[in-house]
């Protein structure tokens, strides 16, 4: 291998390069590897996770957008050099790539889009089954936290109204270079067996974001702007605040707006 220390992380990519390789097994190891016959590593940069991931029978395709890295990557890893995407993850259709076919996501996220590969892969939840992640401790603890806490919000609704979420485990910013100011957090994403909803989803998702952008009203009050009928806003589930309401409970909420005959 060359110099571990060749690419510079550059701080408006919010690179954060992991050099412990424990932990890069482990995240390696999170996927289960059924189900699809490719995987997408975002963000690989060195290719610390790489190379753990090639060992794996799975066909590897990496997505990075910064060319110091992808350079790195050809000279060091030859084997995988017409399977890197160099592209914006975020910007990109993915179907030039994996047509209709299923693939797992995995990655040590940049903190500052981490949210948006996340949406992402809601969007594009009918082709990946499975999804692992480093996040910001923050972000992944909200994403797999349940009703009732105070870290739950849009991000865990959304995500668990389709994956079953667990967090795995937490990283100490001690292990990267340069070392983040937080800790960090690796969760795992499977889809649900049924990832279809009973009503609507894009109201679901309005529902959703509009009554957590005011979490502490009451979904009476948070959910004004849709106009329901008097009837429908004596219902007591509009006494309660979002953070209250479980997952099948929004799926509820959003059927029953669905259905307001004002």
């Amino acid at each position: 291998m060359a110099n571990q220390h060749q690419v510079k992380a550059k701080k408006h990519l919010g690179q954060h390069f992991l050099e412990d390789e424990s932990i890069a097994q482990d995240i390696a190891d999170s996927l289960s590897f059924k189900g699809y016959d490719h995987v997408l590593e975002i963000g690989p940069g060195m290719g610390v996770l790489t190379k753990y991931l090639l060992k794996k029978d799975t066909t590897l395709h990496v997505i990075e957008i910064d060319t110091e890295s992808v350079d790195y990557l050809k000279n060091n890893y030859l084997n995988l050099a017409d399977r890197i995407i160099e592209k914006d993850f975020l910007k990109y259709d993915l179907n030039l790539v994996f047509e209709d076919k299923p693939y797992a996501i995995i990655g040590n996220f940049p903190y500052n889009i981490s949210s948006q590969i996340l949406f992402k892969t809601i969007e594009q939840r009918h082709q990946i089954p499975e999804f692992s992640g480093m996040f910001q401790k923050e972000v992944a603890m909200r994403i797999c936290s349940k009703e009732g806490s105070k870290v739950y919000g849009i991000l865990s609704v959304l995500t668990q109204a389709f994956y079953d979420a667990e967090y795995l485990f937490t990283v100490p910013p001690t292990v990267f270079n340069p070392p983040p100011k937080v800790d960090s957090g690796v969760l795992l994403l499977k889809r649900k067996e049924n990832f279809t909803l009973p009503c609507d989803e894009k109201l679901f998702f309005r529902v959703v974001k509009t009554g957590f952008q005011q979490r502490r009203k009451t979904l009476r009050n948070s959910l004004k702007t849709f106009n329901l009928s008097d009837n429908l806003k004596a219902n007591t589930i509009f006494g309660q605040r979002p953070e209250q309401l479980s997952v099948s409970q929004f799926i509820e909420l959003t059927s029953l707006i669905e259905n307001d005959e004002n």
